[in-house]
């Protein structure tokens, strides 16, 4: 039997080929009636083509529907017909994306993006021709003519799916970035004590009060030399390119100041080099460049003396004094989510 993690069902990024409909000919046609001796001509137009629509469809988290590669075309307009009578326009083709769906192009221009629009018209089908009744004039009473259908427009895409949230979590894994997000939202990740526990990242909806609220995703298979491929890799760094602030988890379970401040700095050095790699990219906005909030968790672990040193380190490391929690037990993370309505809804700061 397969590995469960081969068998998970989450799927963020896709290549598929699509294409909009061809307008249909035009007709060519003369009346032919016994009591219309001298019909003259009523070719109708053909029809156009469908238009390819991207529509965002809340209830959708993944792009598992997709195949790679697939030709994914609207139907063309149908041929005109005798009588004037016009052909019948295509359907447009409507594929439904989640939420946060990036669409780019063969060069990695961003062509579209679901974020804060519901739908796109992407690919605009081919105008039907005139039939040979368009082109009847006082010196041509009986053209032979008609126009053939407008192509149809295709192109190779990539789909890429970035999960929306306001506040990313990062660490390394079972640092609790899952106990974390299943602690203050009503998400239930997986949890265990293992490496990877986590293989999709989780979306967890925060109250911070009675009528707001704001989106939290945990980022699962960050570890020192992910850009290299070590690991899951960097493809979950993707989900937080949108957030506004980080969160990030350090374990400090060993009580060992130098373990926990090497924890810190591999994962930074992991968004920098994602940096790096992503600089030349349209639209994209560097991680490094991120609020991050310091937390460190399993404080319960800790004695007094060994939580002040901890302390005092991540101070002198980052300058700023970190945030310390218990994720299983709760301490402290009132004042870690009262931090991030902060950072989240800068206007109500300080109410």
């Amino acid at each position: 039997m397969a590995p469960f993690y081969l068998r998970m069902k989450f799927i963020d990024e896709i290549k598929i080929r699509i294409a909009s409909g061809h307008g249909g000919p035009g007709k060519v046609s003369f009346r032919r009636e016994a009591m219309t001796p001298r019909g003259g001509p009523d070719g109708g137009d053909g029809g156009k083509g469908g238009d390819l629509i991207f529509r965002a469809f809340p209830n959708s988290n993944s792009l598992v529907d997709f195949r790679p590669m697939k030709r994914y075309a609207a139907p063309n307009g149908n041929p005109g017909e005798s009588s004037n009578c016009a052909g019948a326009d295509g359907e447009d083709l409507v594929l439904l994306v989640p939420p946060g769906t990036v669409v780019r192009g063969e060069d990695g221009q961003v062509l579209a993006d679901l974020t804060d629009v519901q739908e796109v018209v992407l690919l605009k089908g081919g105008r039907g021709g005139k039939g040979n009744w368009f082109f009847k004039n006082s010196v041509n009473q009986a053209p032979e003519k008609a126009q053939p259908g407008e192509d149809e427009q295709e192109m190779t895409v990539t789909l890429e799916l970035k999960l929306i949230a306001d506040v990313g979590i990062i660490g390394l894994p079972n640092a609790g970035k899952s106990t974390l997000i299943s602690r203050i939202s009503a998400a239930r990740p997986k949890i265990a004590d293992y490496p990877f526990t986590t293989l999709t990242p989780n979306l967890g909806v925060v109250k911070a009060g009675e009528f707001t609220s704001f989106v939290v995703a945990d980022i699962p298979g960050l570890i020192r030399g992910a850009h290299q491929g070590v690991g899951l890799g960097i493809q979950f760094l993707k989900h937080i390119e949108r957030t506004r602030v980080f969160v990030h988890m350090i374990d400090t379970s060993s009580g060992e100041v130098d373990i926990a401040l090497q924890a810190y700095r591999d994962i930074n050095e992991e968004l920098v080099q994602y940096d790096r790699m992503n600089k030349e990219r349209d639209g994209f906005f560097p991680l490094t460049t991120r609020t991050q909030l310091v937390v460190l968790n399993k404080i319960d672990t800790l004695t007094e003396a060994k939580l002040t040193a901890m302390k005092a380190a991540f101070k002198k490391e980052t300058g700023e004094e970190p945030l310390a929690i218990s994720a299983v037990a709760g301490k402290n993370v009132d004042q870690l989510l009262y931090r991030l309505r902060e950072h989240v809804f800068p206007s109500e700061k300080g109410t």
